[in-house]
């Protein structure tokens, strides 16, 4: 069945994809794109660095943790996306990323608290030491993947992704005997990513900077102004993220001092570049895997410990999880894995997750959910879900893409199921450096 003929069919969620494991089936409707004018509103933050990335040219945006993010300034005409992409791999960047929440927990009884809410064991955390995280529900679904900052010994930031952990850690605490304190912090950071953000961030704090390992942390000052940084970011590149303190008070001098100290090293402000995080096999929470998505179905599984004897929660859904998959009886029908995608460059957000086919006359039987081109690799490369039985690696499928992407519209292109990361990252993370040592991290 061609696209065209596809689009005339009701518009139902597609009932041919098996998603009978889950409550809230993922909605994979065609309804492509529906322009429509973001309203700016009081109901939804704009974040500190709103005002400055309209002035660095953002032109569209979208909502992420109930703050506009910026999700564009070079227009498609100059560029767009891929243009942003080449100041990422080649020079360096500045992103607004204020809407990374900063949740602190602080008090006697911090380190036992948060490690009763992460899978992953926080005694092990240094003080000034950051960690990718995640957080699950008592049934064993993500609830968040944030970088966990250790402030202090009594003190962490949780630097959240798309859902709001802050109340989910509140209600947790209620009835417990934690001595703690949950609250959002005035604090926001913005990612400094690239090949030459080493030198601009020696520039800004001195040779210190460039000396910092990943996922370490030191305290600094920008235009006077005191912030912490870490070695972390959302690409793979050599990166770095710069926390503000006070951001709502502070915002523009700090932006305008790294904006004037880039200019030596040819700085440019994007938005987030989702096509070099997705050849990196880095997550988005939301688009990739929500509270119903097991950590073993997106090759999280070395986020699940087997040596932490500590209880928290979602511990006992997941150690039963984990048991299943090992006696070959997963809890999922579907499975993220990586997909070399044919057709046109994939150059823009997809705004529907595209669905994936055994063979072009075949039943819908998986999607995509981050679908984009890859200038290094010369092809179009996705995150998406097919069923565990089609998830091997080499295995063969076609992908329904919108006409302008394929090589003969109405026809589904070619995909193969390919080994992700898509390419080696110059900063791994620890789902590559365990597959370096030859260690399995999905279970």
């Amino acid at each position: 069945m061609s696209n065209a003929a596809r689009a005339t069919l009701p518009g139902h969620n597609e009932p041919a994809v098996d998603q009978s494991d889950r409550v809230v089936p993922i909605n994979l409707r065609q309804t492509g794109p529906t322009p429509v004018e973001l309203l700016i509103s009081t109901r939804i933050r704009k974040g500190p660095y709103w005002h400055l990335a309209v002035a660095a040219g953002c032109w569209r945006a979208e909502v992420y943790n109930r703050v506009y993010h910026p999700r564009g300034y070079i227009r498609p005409e100059d560029g767009g996306a891929m243009a942003e992409y080449d100041a990422l791999v080649n020079d360096v960047t500045m992103w607004n990323v204020a809407v990374e929440r900063q949740i602190q927990v602080t008090g006697p009884d911090a380190e036992a608290f948060v490690n009763f809410v992460i899978t992953r064991d926080a005694a092990k955390i240094p003080v000034m030491r950051a960690r990718y995280v995640i957080l699950c529900n008592e049934d064993g679904g993500i609830l968040n993947d944030p970088v966990l900052l250790r402030v202090a010994q009594d003190e962490f930031w949780f630097s959240i992704s798309d859902s709001d952990l802050m109340l989910w850690l509140q209600g947790v605490k209620v009835g417990q005997p934690f001595d703690v304190r949950i609250r959002e912090i005035d604090v926001a950071p913005v990612q400094i990513q690239g090949p030459r953000s080493a030198d601009l961030m020696v520039d800004l704090f001195g040779a210190d900077a460039a000396a910092l390992p990943s996922y370490w942390l030191m305290e600094g000052t920008v235009a006077g102004l005191p912030v912490l940084v870490s070695q972390t970011g959302f690409t793979g590149e050599k990166g770095y993220e710069i926390y503000l303190r006070d951001a709502t008070l502070h915002a523009e001098e700090m932006w305008n001092a790294v904006l004037e100290a880039g200019r030596a090293h040819n700085l440019k402000v994007i938005a987030p570049a989702h096509h070099r995080r997705v050849a990196a096999g880095i997550l988005s929470w939301g688009q990739d895997m929500d509270a119903e998505t097991l950590p073993f179905q997106v090759n999280l599984g070395y986020q699940v410990p087997r040596t932490k004897t500590a209880d928290y929660v979602g511990k006992a859904a997941l150690e039963r999880a984990r048991e299943q998959i090992e006696a070959g009886t997963p809890p999922f029908r579907q499975t993220m894995v990586g997909l070399r995608v044919g057709g046109k460059p994939i150059d823009d957000y997809a705004p529907d997750f595209w669905l994936v086919r055994r063979d072009a006359d075949g039943e819908p039987v998986g999607y995509l959910t981050s679908p984009w081109y890859s200038p290094e690799l010369q092809c179009n490369i996705s995150l998406g879900y097919v069923p565990v039985e089609l998830s091997a690696l080499g295995t063969e499928l076609v992908v329904d893409l919108p006409d302008q992407y394929c090589d003969e519209p109405g026809r589904p292109v070619p995909a193969e199921v390919v080994e992700v990361p898509f390419r080696p990252s110059v900063n791994p993370n620890t789902r590559e450096r365990l597959k370096e040592r030859g260690m399995d991290a999905a279970v």
